[in-house]
Protein backbone atom coordinates (compact mmCIF):
# COMPACT_ATOMS: atom_id res chain seq x y z
CA UNK A 1 0.00 0.00 0.00
CA UNK A 2 2.78 2.57 1.09
CA UNK A 3 4.60 1.35 -2.54
CA UNK A 4 1.73 2.57 -4.36
CA UNK A 5 1.25 5.79 -2.54
CA UNK A 6 4.65 6.41 -2.65
CA UNK A 7 4.69 5.39 -6.80
CA UNK A 8 1.50 7.91 -7.45
CA UNK A 9 3.17 10.71 -5.62
CA UNK A 10 6.17 10.13 -8.08
CA UNK A 11 4.25 10.17 -10.88
CA UNK A 12 1.94 13.65 -9.59
CA UNK A 13 5.58 15.40 -9.74
CA UNK A 14 6.77 14.48 -12.94
CA UNK A 15 3.49 15.73 -14.71
CA UNK A 16 4.06 18.84 -13.45
CA UNK A 17 7.30 19.78 -14.01
CA UNK A 18 7.50 22.24 -16.34
CA UNK A 19 8.66 21.40 -20.49
CA UNK A 20 11.70 22.83 -21.75
CA UNK A 21 10.84 25.43 -24.48
CA UNK A 22 12.40 24.64 -27.76
CA UNK A 23 10.45 26.61 -30.63
CA UNK A 24 10.40 30.53 -29.96
CA UNK A 25 8.55 31.51 -33.34
CA UNK A 26 9.32 31.61 -37.39
CA UNK A 27 10.25 35.06 -39.50
CA UNK A 28 10.34 36.34 -42.66
CA UNK A 29 12.63 38.81 -43.71
CA UNK A 30 12.41 41.33 -46.80
CA UNK A 31 15.63 42.97 -47.53
CA UNK A 32 15.08 46.71 -48.87
CA UNK A 33 18.86 47.82 -48.94
CA UNK A 34 20.41 45.08 -51.41
CA UNK A 35 17.88 45.79 -54.18
CA UNK A 36 18.80 49.70 -54.19
CA UNK A 37 22.10 49.44 -53.18
CA UNK A 38 23.02 46.53 -56.41
CA UNK A 39 21.40 48.52 -58.69
CA UNK A 40 22.80 51.99 -57.89
CA UNK A 41 26.13 50.53 -58.66
CA UNK A 42 25.37 48.97 -61.57
CA UNK A 43 23.90 51.92 -63.52
CA UNK A 44 20.62 50.69 -62.56
CA UNK A 45 21.37 48.18 -65.12
CA UNK A 46 20.67 44.95 -62.44
CA UNK A 47 17.99 43.78 -60.39
CA UNK A 48 17.93 41.98 -57.41
CA UNK A 49 15.28 40.27 -54.62
CA UNK A 50 15.97 38.82 -51.23
CA UNK A 51 14.00 36.98 -48.46
CA UNK A 52 15.16 35.28 -45.23
CA UNK A 53 13.63 32.71 -43.27
CA UNK A 54 14.76 31.98 -39.90
CA UNK A 55 13.98 29.98 -36.72
CA UNK A 56 14.31 30.49 -33.09
CA UNK A 57 15.40 27.96 -31.08
CA UNK A 58 16.44 27.62 -27.59
CA UNK A 59 16.37 31.14 -27.35
CA UNK A 60 19.62 32.08 -28.57
CA UNK A 61 19.95 29.45 -32.03
CA UNK A 62 18.49 30.55 -35.58
CA UNK A 63 18.84 28.78 -38.36
CA UNK A 64 18.93 30.77 -41.43
CA UNK A 65 17.53 30.06 -45.19
CA UNK A 66 18.01 33.17 -47.63
CA UNK A 67 16.52 33.01 -50.59
CA UNK A 68 17.17 35.36 -53.88
CA UNK A 69 17.08 36.63 -58.08
CA UNK A 70 19.48 39.01 -59.74
CA UNK A 71 19.46 39.60 -62.96
CA UNK A 72 20.89 42.18 -65.72
CA UNK A 73 23.90 43.72 -67.15
CA UNK A 74 27.47 45.20 -65.79
CA UNK A 75 31.13 45.52 -67.03
CA UNK A 76 34.78 46.26 -66.37
CA UNK A 77 36.83 47.50 -68.56
CA UNK A 78 37.27 44.69 -70.74
CA UNK A 79 34.47 42.51 -70.30
CA UNK A 80 30.41 42.84 -70.59
CA UNK A 81 28.51 41.03 -68.76
CA UNK A 82 24.38 39.84 -69.20
CA UNK A 83 22.70 37.02 -66.92
CA UNK A 84 20.26 35.95 -64.59
CA UNK A 85 20.19 33.63 -61.86
CA UNK A 86 18.92 32.03 -58.39
CA UNK A 87 20.99 31.80 -55.52
CA UNK A 88 20.30 30.13 -51.63
CA UNK A 89 22.25 30.75 -48.91
CA UNK A 90 21.87 28.22 -45.14
CA UNK A 91 23.85 28.74 -41.82
CA UNK A 92 22.97 29.62 -38.50
CA UNK A 93 22.88 32.77 -36.39
CA UNK A 94 23.50 33.28 -32.45
CA UNK A 95 22.82 35.60 -30.02
CA UNK A 96 25.50 36.38 -27.60
CA UNK A 97 23.82 38.31 -25.09
CA UNK A 98 23.37 36.31 -22.06
CA UNK A 99 22.04 38.88 -19.65
CA UNK A 100 18.36 39.14 -21.42
CA UNK A 101 17.70 35.91 -23.52
CA UNK A 102 14.71 36.35 -23.55
CA UNK A 103 14.43 39.88 -25.01
CA UNK A 104 12.52 39.73 -28.63
CA UNK A 105 15.50 41.50 -29.46
CA UNK A 106 18.59 39.83 -31.01
CA UNK A 107 22.30 41.05 -32.24
CA UNK A 108 23.39 38.01 -34.22
CA UNK A 109 26.81 36.51 -35.14
CA UNK A 110 26.71 33.69 -37.70
CA UNK A 111 28.04 31.26 -40.99
CA UNK A 112 26.66 31.04 -44.19
CA UNK A 113 27.17 29.06 -46.96
CA UNK A 114 26.12 30.12 -50.82
CA UNK A 115 25.36 29.02 -53.61
CA UNK A 116 24.63 30.57 -57.56
CA UNK A 117 23.27 29.10 -60.24
CA UNK A 118 23.39 31.52 -63.37
CA UNK A 119 22.72 31.92 -67.25
CA UNK A 120 25.27 34.39 -68.59
CA UNK A 121 26.42 36.00 -72.37
CA UNK A 122 29.65 37.45 -71.78
CA UNK A 123 31.71 39.53 -74.06
CA UNK A 124 35.52 39.93 -73.47
CA UNK A 125 37.96 42.18 -75.29
CA UNK A 126 41.65 41.41 -76.18
CA UNK A 127 44.19 43.13 -78.37
CA UNK A 128 45.95 40.98 -81.11
CA UNK A 129 49.37 41.71 -82.06
CA UNK A 130 49.25 44.09 -84.92
CA UNK A 131 51.53 45.57 -88.13
CA UNK A 132 49.74 48.74 -87.30
CA UNK A 133 51.09 51.13 -84.53
CA UNK A 134 48.38 50.10 -81.84
CA UNK A 135 46.86 46.47 -81.10
CA UNK A 136 43.96 45.56 -82.79
CA UNK A 137 41.01 44.66 -80.37
CA UNK A 138 38.54 41.79 -81.29
CA UNK A 139 35.59 40.03 -78.90
CA UNK A 140 35.33 36.74 -77.57
CA UNK A 141 31.83 35.89 -76.85
CA UNK A 142 30.69 32.57 -74.29
CA UNK A 143 27.20 32.04 -73.29
CA UNK A 144 26.26 29.04 -70.96
CA UNK A 145 25.57 27.82 -67.20
CA UNK A 146 27.82 28.27 -64.30
CA UNK A 147 27.34 27.18 -60.42
CA UNK A 148 29.62 29.06 -57.85
CA UNK A 149 29.88 28.42 -54.12
CA UNK A 150 30.94 30.49 -51.30
CA UNK A 151 30.84 30.98 -47.23
CA UNK A 152 29.85 34.47 -45.16
CA UNK A 153 30.99 35.35 -42.35
CA UNK A 154 27.53 37.95 -40.67
CA UNK A 155 26.94 40.22 -37.96
CA UNK A 156 24.05 42.21 -36.91
CA UNK A 157 20.51 42.68 -34.97
CA UNK A 158 16.89 42.57 -35.49
CA UNK A 159 14.50 44.49 -32.91
CA UNK A 160 10.61 44.22 -32.27
CA UNK A 161 9.26 47.26 -33.10
CA UNK A 162 5.36 46.20 -32.78
CA UNK A 163 3.19 43.11 -31.60
CA UNK A 164 -0.52 42.45 -32.42
CA UNK A 165 -1.61 39.49 -30.42
CA UNK A 166 1.00 36.81 -31.16
CA UNK A 167 2.38 38.52 -34.24
CA UNK A 168 5.45 40.98 -34.44
CA UNK A 169 6.71 42.95 -36.97
CA UNK A 170 10.68 43.42 -36.80
CA UNK A 171 13.48 45.72 -38.23
CA UNK A 172 17.34 44.91 -38.49
CA UNK A 173 20.13 44.92 -40.22
CA UNK A 174 23.02 42.04 -41.53
CA UNK A 175 26.70 42.90 -42.57
CA UNK A 176 28.50 40.15 -44.71
CA UNK A 177 32.04 39.51 -45.12
CA UNK A 178 31.86 36.94 -48.23
CA UNK A 179 35.11 34.80 -49.49
CA UNK A 180 34.78 32.73 -52.97
CA UNK A 181 35.16 28.90 -52.63
CA UNK A 182 34.76 28.54 -56.58
CA UNK A 183 38.17 30.87 -57.62
CA UNK A 184 39.20 30.62 -61.34
CA UNK A 185 40.99 32.96 -63.66
CA UNK A 186 39.67 31.28 -66.27
CA UNK A 187 38.11 33.96 -68.96
CA UNK A 188 34.78 32.04 -69.47
CA UNK A 189 33.77 32.28 -65.75
CA UNK A 190 31.11 35.35 -65.79
CA UNK A 191 32.53 38.32 -64.06
CA UNK A 192 29.18 38.54 -61.55
CA UNK A 193 27.80 36.09 -59.71
CA UNK A 194 24.04 36.26 -58.22
CA UNK A 195 23.91 36.84 -54.37
CA UNK A 196 28.01 36.96 -54.29
CA UNK A 197 28.87 40.04 -56.48
CA UNK A 198 31.55 40.91 -58.76
CA UNK A 199 34.16 37.83 -59.12
CA UNK A 200 36.89 38.57 -56.32
CA UNK A 201 38.31 36.42 -54.12
CA UNK A 202 36.49 38.27 -50.62
CA UNK A 203 33.79 40.34 -50.95
CA UNK A 204 31.47 43.11 -48.55
CA UNK A 205 28.04 43.22 -48.39
CA UNK A 206 24.71 44.63 -46.68
CA UNK A 207 21.29 44.12 -45.80
CA UNK A 208 18.07 46.09 -44.13
CA UNK A 209 15.51 43.76 -43.27
CA UNK A 210 11.87 44.65 -42.28
CA UNK A 211 10.44 41.30 -41.14
CA UNK A 212 7.63 39.64 -39.72
CA UNK A 213 7.41 37.05 -36.91
CA UNK A 214 4.60 34.55 -36.00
Amino acid sequence: MLLSVAAFAEDSIAVKLPKKQIYYGTMVKFDILSPVLICGLNNWQMQHYEVAVNVRLAKRWYPTLELGYTGGKTHNDTVSYKGQGGFFRVGCDVNPLKKRPDSPHALLLGLRIGTAMQQFDQDCEKKVASTLATDQPYINNYVGARADCWGEIVAGCQVEIAKVNNTAFYMGWMGRFKFLFTRTEAEKAPIYIPGYGSRDNTAWGANYYLGWKF
